[in-house]
């Protein structure tokens, strides 16, 4: 067994490679490590998404928790944002989201906040990781009759985070007509709540969650549907989450596509008008458009770019004192509110500034100019995954493209840090030239590391 955690938690297909033997133990070690560190039974919430098998992972994981000793607190179907909120709110010592995000439902993950409503620090990730694999020895440590944990449920843990939210927005949202697409997910327990007593006349899609139709054809990973629905019936804004609602995507009144840069560029520069843009910075990844770089340095603004996933991000904004950032994919942190990406808050904050300033999505979005960019993913084995650090001729292709480009553009090669995927981003001016070139890089790969 490798490594178990990667940028984003614990993820896999369940029952498969996320088994209920593999939560158990998980649910043993973190409470061990928790306990040493608080030397106390320590307090832990788990939240879940709708996927079928998060009952399952969520009962493994609790009774893991509790053969240590550790009192578990459910909180039921909640936003992975909701857990870092809570698990602060609550005074509990760590919190857990049973969830996948985008991915569609087979998949499941687990992902581990620690009191302060931060994901864990990775020394606390690789203590875990060595009970285990089996590195450090706990099965001694098992406490007997009176010492076991128990579980109880935590019954206002939706309207909790619900008025958190709310309490965001300092402009509300009355008589705006938006469509809300819950992805069959998290959000099918919150948003339409939260936007209706936000005083929107919103319209909710796929909020039926069945256990298997989370993300199928619906979310912020499939946004057709929304962006129809928008177009055809004449409203001010659509918004999109994925599975577990910690990213939002939007559709903007003319049914066009609106990304995670062109939010944060919107609200950065909203935020820098009232003063509320700390040391007038904007923490973005190395997968960031060119254009939002260029909307940075044309508005006074600084751009810093981190490795791709936002607990990177919030790193970088955490050591710099940094009040905003996020991910072109959507994981978009407003540092005032959150201690991770929101997409309710998110979504929440932009619709607030477009009433605020009797705005139209559409044409706040042009002070962003974005550069033509295209992705290929390619399916490798993890050896693949490694060799493509080594293998010269997919290096030789990747130096060929980026000089061919030039200071006009850009050649990204990275792994995945949640799917087998390597995955192949080219940027630059000519929309025609960057797929020729990423479809030659992608050709190497598939030769070499396929």
């Amino acid at each position: 067994m490798g490594r178990l955690f990667g940028t984003d938690g614990i993820r896999g297909i369940a029952n498969r490679d996320l088994t209920c033997e593999l939560a158990t133990q998980l649910g043993r070690a973190a409470a061990q490590v928790l306990t040493n560190k608080s030397n106390r039974h320590p307090r832990v919430l788990i939240g879940k998404d709708t996927r079928l098998s998060s009952d399952m992972l969520e009962n493994a994981m609790a009774a893991g928790l509790c053969s240590i000793g550790a009192s578990v607190v459910t909180l039921g179907v909640v936003p992975t944002p909701a857990v870092a909120y809570l698990v602060e709110k609550y005074k509990a010592d760590a919190g857990i989201m049973i969830s996948a995000s985008h991915n569609s439902f087979e998949y499941n993950g687990i992902k581990i906040f620690s009191g302060d409503g931060f994901k864990l620090p990775d020394d606390l990730e690789e203590r875990i990781e060595d009970i285990i694999l089996g590195k450090t020895d706990i099965s001694g440590q098992l406490p007997a009759d009176g010492g076991i944990g128990t579980v109880t449920r935590a019954e206002t843990a939706v309207r909790d985070y619900i008025e958190h939210v709310k309490s965001t927005v300092h402009f509300a949202l009355d008589g705006m007509k938006i469509a809300v697409d819950c992805a069959n997910g998290s959000a099918s327990a919150t948003a339409e709540t939260l936007f209706t007593e936000l005083g929107a006349q919103a319209v909710m899609l796929n909020q039926s969650p069945d256990g298997v139709n989370v993300n199928r054809d619906c979310g912020s990973t499939h946004m057709e549907g929304l962006i129809e629905y928008v177009r055809t019936h004449e409203l001010d804004a659509g918004v999109a989450f994925d599975g577990d609602a910690d990213r939002c995507l939007m559709v903007d009144e003319t049914g066009n596509f609106v990304d995670g840069d062109f939010i944060m560029a919107i609200c950065a520069l909203d935020m820098k008008s009232r003063g509320k843009l700390n040391k007038n910075t904007v923490v973005g990844t190395i997968m960031t458009n060119l254009g939002f770089q260029k909307f940075c340095q044309d508005n006074g603004m600084r751009f810093e770019a981190t490795k791709v996933g936002d607990r990177y991000v919030l790193e970088q904004m955490r050591l710099e004192g940094y009040s905003f950032g996020g991910e072109q994919s959507g994981h978009v942190i407003f540092r005032d509110f959150a201690t991770t990406g929101d997409g309710q808050l998110t979504a929440c904050q932009l619709l607030s500034l477009l009433h605020r300033r009797q705005a139209k999505l559409s044409s706040l979005a042009t002070a962003m100019q974005r550069y033509p960019q295209t992705m290929v993913n390619i399916q490798v084995t993890p050896e693949g995954k490694l060799g493509f650090y080594t293998d010269q001729r997919v290096r030789a292709v990747i130096d060929k493209v980026s000089g061919v480009l030039g200071d006009e553009g850009r050649v990204i090669v990275r792994p995945s840090g949640t799917e087998p995927l390597l995955r192949v981003m080219v940027e630059g001016r000519d929309e025609a030239q960057i797929q020729e070139l990423a479809k030659e890089v992608a050709d190497v790969i598939r030769e070499e590391l396929c």
